[in-house]
């Protein structure tokens, strides 16, 4: 190890001073901690699906003139089915992975990117060494090798780095991608009528390079907004459809930007699966809110549409709560410009009817039932813990404290196997800097590492009326979740059991800015 790489691996609080199979960690207050690590192919697991997925520089042709200049995952598959694996086409974002519940998959994660990098596979559950912990991180040139089963319900989840503060320009270069856990359903539109829809912001110079926060700090605290809609990885937002019925797969793949996401004709969005895959029941909405993290799976029927008919997803204007300084003054107006604000109404993706004949389907009276988990057995029914997120001293803290490596506290330790309330509250509660508190005010979409959870309560009381107001009939609670949207002044109860795993997540706003910033912390299942 070089120099600068030990440096860099010091300014973090950890000194890494073996990269095999098993590494060590020295934590600042000088306790060693081992953790195993997997930097070999296992021989004893066997694979259904193995593939490769390089991280690297490249650039493609978005607009005309200049290449843009991009970090994409270059994809190989070495075992599976070809379905297994489907490039988008002229995309900057990774593959969509297509795998079954209980196969198992091997990943052969190879750095060649300037920066050290690991991937996340949210909302996945498996074994904390292969979730993409920011601990994990390799170095150029080196590689992971992730090995698990998949043990998640049939639905649409998705990978994308983690490493520790450049989580937000990795991933706004280019690095995400789709993972699909496929089910069977006949009674769904299935494949060229199932089709993901991942929607980015982003923002191009005269060069058509990207451009990422040109005021670091202040970027940082406000979270990275774009000029432009991207859907799947490419500006070009006209879809051809035909008059039949779709399974859209809708991913919020933004660093920090809200959807409000309504159907220009004006029916209804009608959702049949969240971010753990279907709902019991299709629920109908005239929007939907959709933070960063989240994902919504969204039957539209347009079989009824007319050949000249153009039905555009739109996402409507909608008040965020954003307070950044004095009335909005001088820090909210460093911070925010009027085309790159939280809450402004940008149409989303066009679907152009281009085709008299298509699969129909009609839409199902239910699903697979869930089965709901019971608050009233957990641990701590009568005293859930409770995680503040707030902002101190200019900087997006949780419960005052921000990310270390290793750090867990006492109120951070579950016990395999227990179930428990966490409760979630946007603000200090008299925790941080007072009035100053009030004047620095954002939503925080939360992200739990290693499970999916059922959402029990969402408190408003304490909510400005004229947000709550713009956004009420958006928010999804039903089914199983790994994100949700915290506004501010909102309190947010989930229930969730801890099992089959031991060891150490991490849980964090997925405002990719405030992540970097440190609004992050482990939780250990000891």
């Amino acid at each position: 190890m070089n120099r600068k790489q030990f440096l860099k691996n010091s300014a973090k609080g950890v000194t890494l001073t073996t990269l095999v199979p098993s590494l060590v960690f020295c934590s600042t207050d000088g306790q060693q901690k081992t953790i195993s690590g997997n930097y070999r192919v296992n021989s004893d697991f066997e694979p259904d699906v193995d593939l490769e997925l390089t991280a690297t520089p490249s650039e493609l042709q978005l607009f005309p003139g200049n290449p843009t200049n991009i970090y994409s995952y270059q994809s190989k598959l070495l075992k599976g089915e070809n379905a297994s694996l489907e490039k988008l086409p002229d995309s900057y974002l990774g593959p969509v992975v297509r795998v079954r519940n209980g196969q198992k998959i091997r990943v052969r994660f190879k750095n060649q990117l300037p920066h050290e990098s690991v991937i996340h596979w949210h909302g996945l559950h498996i074994p904390p060494e292969m979730d993409g912990h920011p601990m994990y991180a390799i170095e150029n040139g080196k590689q992971y090798i992730y090995e698990f089963e998949v043990n998640n319900r049939p639905g649409t989840y998705w990978f994308h780095p983690h490493p520790d503060k450049i989580t937000g320009p990795q991933v706004y270069q280019g690095l995400a991608g789709m993972f699909i856990v496929e089910g069977v359903n006949e009674d769904l539109p299935s494949g060229e009528y199932d089709i993901p829809l991942i929607i980015q912001d982003r923002t191009f110079d005269n060069n058509n390079q990207l451009v990422y926060l040109q005021n670091s700090r202040m970027g940082q605290m406000q979270g990275f907004l774009g000029k432009q809609i991207i859907v799947n990885g490419s500006p070009e937002q006209i879809m051809e459809v035909s008059k039949a019925t779709y399974r859209f797969r809708v991913l919020n793949g933004s660093n920090s930007r809200i959807y409000k996401l309504a159907w220009s004709d004006g029916s209804d969005v009608t959702v049949i699966g969240t971010d753990g895959g279907l709902l019991e029941k299709p629920i109908k909405k005239n929007y939907l809110m959709l933070a960063p993290g989240q994902r919504a799976e969204i039957w539209k029927d347009f079989s009824e549409a007319k050949n000249t008919d153009e039905i555009q997803l739109e996402s409507l204007a909608f008040n965020s709560g954003t307070s950044m300084g004095m009335g909005g003054g001088m820090m909210g107006g460093m911070m925010q410009s009027e085309d790159t604000q939280n809450g402004n109404a940008f149409n989303v993706a066009r679907f152009k009817i281009t085709k008299n004949e298509g699969e129909i389907k009609t839409l199902p009276a239910s699903f697979s039932p869930i089965k709901k988990t019971d608050a009233v057995k957990a641990v701590n029914s009568n005293s859930p813990r409770q995680f503040y997120f707030y902002n101190q001293r200019m900087q997006w803290v949780i419960n005052g404290e921000t990310f270390g490596m290793t750090e867990v506290a006492d109120w951070e330790k579950v016990k395999l196997g227990t179930t428990e309330i966490w409760e979630f509250i946007n603000g200090d509660d008299g925790r941080g800097m007072g009035m100053m508190q009030d004047m620095m005010r954002m939503p925080h979409p939360v992200h739990l590492h290693g499970l999916q959870f059922q959402i029990i309560d969402r408190d408003v009381s304490g909510m400005e009326s004229a947000v709550w107001e713009t956004i009420k009939d958006g928010f999804m609670d039903e089914g199983w979740q790994d994100t949700f949207l915290l506004m501010p002044g909102m309190k947010v109860k989930i229930v969730m059991k801890f099992k089959d795993f031991k060891g150490t997540y991490v849980y964090h706003c997925h405002n990719l800015e405030h992540e970097d910033m440190g609004m992050m912390r482990n939780y250990e299942v000891v």
